[in-house]
């Protein structure tokens, strides 16, 4: 298990103030050094409550309207930069590869234990999006943390989307191909326009670094795709995530080719009636809320559409865990 005395001690973070980051040295890989990255923000004042929040595929933490709201409301906020993402990305490596997605369960053992142990936070809300909230309720199933008061999932990847076929049929050969040609790449077309969607220097509003965030995504592998859909058969079997959960995604997925007002109202990477099938297989006590107009990233649509987004996380809050 990493130590603090391992790591780098909390550094200012891109992001600037208040974000500083702490570097998780984790054990080597078949590529070499491996590390992941937890970056945090504090309230004004002493708490015992926190969030914990896991990106999505070819993404890295840079939602910092969300953690204000969080940190508006009595909650330290932390947010990891898994393994060959983001923060955590070294030149050594081939970005966003694991082969197993319990690879990623070391960093967020260790990420919880500076924030419950280390930092004493005893009621903590964990968070996710997309390829994150496929990750963390297995995460969370596996180890049933007893700080864990709630768990809100933003469009998280229950299922893959695409035709049955692809679902059934394929599943089988990608999981034979990704187990004997693990770096085999998957080709696939990615428009870029969600991307442009959401960066300021295109039509979107947000500022994000485009070296760990690309417009056109990052390349598929088979063995990746296949520790994905291991997670998906594993979830579909159903989960055990015993905190009241909250999922939200967008009132509806399209496929546009062509920048216009569908890109920025719908779901244009996941399918959203795949979120809401699956939703319930999560745990027991489960939320599922469509936020018209919402992009995949919900936090990260347009103003009015975000504000009703933080209005049911609110609602859901106060209802479940504020206690």
């Amino acid at each position: 298990m990493p130590t603090d005395e391992d790591d780098a001690r909390p550094l200012p973070d891109v992001l600037g103030a208040p974000f500083v980051a702490e570097t998780i040295a984790l054990p080597d890989d078949d590529e070499g050094p491996v590390v992941a990255t937890l970056v945090s923000a504090r309230t004004a004042t002493p708490t015992g409550r926190a969030v914990l929040y896991v990106h999505g595929f070819a993404d890295y933490f840079f939602q910092t309207e969300y953690a204000a709201w969080w940190t508006n409301r009595g909650y330290d906020f932390y947010a990891v930069d898994l393994r060959k993402y983001g923060r955590s990305l070294r030149e050594h490596q081939t970005p966003n590869y694991v082969a197993d997605l319990r690879e990623y369960f070391p960093e967020l053992d260790e990420a919880w234990r500076r924030i419950t142990e280390r930092d004493g936070h005893d009621h903590v809300v964990a968070g996710a999006h997309s390829t994150g909230g496929l990750v963390l309720p297995l995460w969370a199933h596996h180890r049933q943390p007893e700080e864990l008061a709630g768990m809100v999932l933003n469009s998280p990847w229950l299922d893959m989307q695409g035709s049955a076929l692809l679902r059934t049929i394929g599943t089988p050969v990608v999981r034979e191909i990704g187990r004997r040609q693990p770096r085999r790449e998957i080709r696939r077309n990615v428009s870029g326009l969600y991307g442009r969607s959401l960066h300021r220097d295109h039509e979107g509003e947000w500022d994000f670094d485009l070296a760990w965030k690309p417009l056109e995504s990052f390349t598929v592998y088979a063995g990746w795709l296949r520790a994905v859909r291991n997670g998906h058969a594993e979830l579909h079997r159903g989960l055990d995530v015993r905190c009241p959960v909250l999922v939200l995604s967008s009132g509806g997925s399209v496929l546009p080719t062509e920048m216009g007002e569908d890109v920025h109202a719908h779901d244009i990477v996941l399918e959203v009636p795949q979120i809401r099938r699956w939703a319930t297989a999560l745990g027991p006590h489960v939320t599922y809320v469509a936020v018209e107009g919402a992009v995949h990233d919900v936090v990260l649509s347009r103003p009015d559409v975000r504000a009703a987004a933080y209005d049911q996380i609110g609602r859901w809050h106060t209802a479940y865990v504020a206690g």
